[in-house]
């Protein structure tokens, strides 16, 4: 296995007091929908605008602390940040040769991440450096051989139409990477936390044609296996359903206060 028994039970605090958190700071939109309490009872419509809220927030309210709970018990890591500062300075002739690649992909060339770096390395530090604003990653990991992976954490579904902008979002990270640490070897992904699609293969990103899925996608039990070794993707659904049964009393307290309304 994968993970330690301290590992885990590591894993599964985070959960607990992620979702503890997201309970004591949950706040409805709305408390008056008529029509569907009516329907369906207020208890029921509490459980899913939860829900609806927690999907929107699963990403940086219980995976990105996760993601740095495994990684900071990896020994491959010296490194590992969340919501990391990454910069604020690009050269001039990176953001053009960014735009290059943008062009190409657009009119059909195939993604190739690793020529993409290596044009951007050739110009990171020529032309006038220009400011951007404070640039974040979800994941920041730091290897022992100084190899810098820098993760953009999705949803299982993103929105295809800002397929352009997430390819752009993860050029820009190698660049302003490069503008202070230009001999650096540097990767940046996409991360999808499961496959929606399973057991059919993860198809959203390839079919546009933007992303190199070789060397700039990690979905599933490819991206959590990385972050913690082998099988981890299987002993964190184990976690996540130990900590659902340690939480289910404390569930079913918080949402019979509905039912009492």
């Amino acid at each position: 296995m994968a993970l330690s028994d301290e590992q885990k039970n590591c894993i599964q605090e985070v959960i607990k007091t992620c979702l503890r958190n997201k309970f004591k700071n949950y706040k409805p939109e709305t408390n008056y929908m008529p029509f569907h309490h009516a329907l369906l009872g207020k208890d029921r419509m509490a459980l899913f605008s939860f829900i609806h809220s927690l999907n929107t927030t699963f990403g940086s309210s219980i995976f990105e602390p996760v993601t740095v709970a495994l990684s900071q018990a990896n020994s491959n890591f010296k490194q590992t940040h969340q919501q990391f500062v990454v910069g604020n300075k690009i050269s001039e002739l990176a953001q053009r040769e960014i735009q290059h690649i943008i062009n190409e992909l657009s009119t059909g060339k195939n993604p190739n991440k690793e020529d993409e770096i290596a044009r951007i390395r050739k110009v990171c530090q020529q032309g006038n450096m220009q400011k951007l604003k404070t640039v974040k990653v979800d994941l920041y990991l730091e290897t022992k051989n100084n190899e810098i992976h820098l993760f953009d954490l999705k949803t299982a579904k993103p929105n295809q139409s800002n397929f352009k902008d997430f390819k752009r979002t993860l050029l820009e990270w190698i660049a302003i990477i490069l503008a202070e640490r230009p001999n650096v070897t540097v990767h940046s992904y996409v991360a999808i936390p499961y496959n929606p699609y399973y057991p059919e293969p993860y198809q959203r990103w390839t079919l546009k044609g933007m992303l190199d899925d070789t060397h700039e996608l990690k979905v599933a039990e490819e991206f959590w296996d990385y972050l913690g070794g082998t099988d981890t993707f299987n002993d964190l659904l184990h976690c996540f359903e130990l900590a659902g049964m340690v939480l289910k009393p404390e569930i079913d307290d918080y949402f019979n206060q509905f039912v009492k309304q």
